[in-house]
């Protein structure tokens, strides 16, 4: 099945049906996909930097004078990509029976004695950008540090955008 941009933006929004998902998916994919994919994600940003590699919904790694940082799609810098954005964030941590039982039915949720839920937000947007299930006192997790070189020199085989 041909990857035009139109279906390629209808698959990133969730709006494919799996009739017209399912070849995409299983099929090879076009060369050229990732090119597409990063034309339609900077047309939906109101900001200039270069995205050189989504990074999480709502997030992407850019280049911005020289430097590769975490952007949301409102516009705030997280900073460095080899940081953790999630120490930026604002944090709801529901660690009682009250907010657990906010989200789930009694006797449906976690034990806030075993497990807190920590919802990460963006402070420009206040957009929902990830949730952990975690015991009390375990660190903050670092999801995901691409090898942004690795990936544009191997995986692409061209040379990584500067930074």
């Amino acid at each position: 099945m041909k990857e035009d941009k139109k279906t390629l933006e209808r698959m990133l929004e969730g709006n494919l049906p799996w009739n017209q998902l399912k070849p995409i998916i299983g099929d090879q994919k076009d060369s050229n996909r990732f090119d597409k994919i990063l034309e339609i994600l900077q047309a939906k940003v109101k900001w200039n930097e270069k995205i050189l590699l989504p990074l999480h919904e709502h997030l992407y790694v850019v280049a911005k004078d020289g430097k590769r940082i975490v952007k949301c799609d409102c516009g705030y810098e997280f900073g460095d990509y080899q940081i953790n954005w999630k120490t930026k964030c604002r944090i709801r941590v529901r660690d009682t029976i009250e907010t657990i039982e906010q989200l789930y039915p009694k006797y449906m949720g976690s034990d806030p004695e075993w497990e807190e839920l920590r919802e990460y937000y963006c402070p420009g947007c206040f957009i929902l950008l990830d949730v952990e299930a975690v015991p009390p006192g375990y660190p903050t997790i670092f999801n995901f540090l691409p090898d942004i070189d690795t990936f544009y020199e191997k995986w692409l085989s061209r040379k990584a955008p500067d930074k």
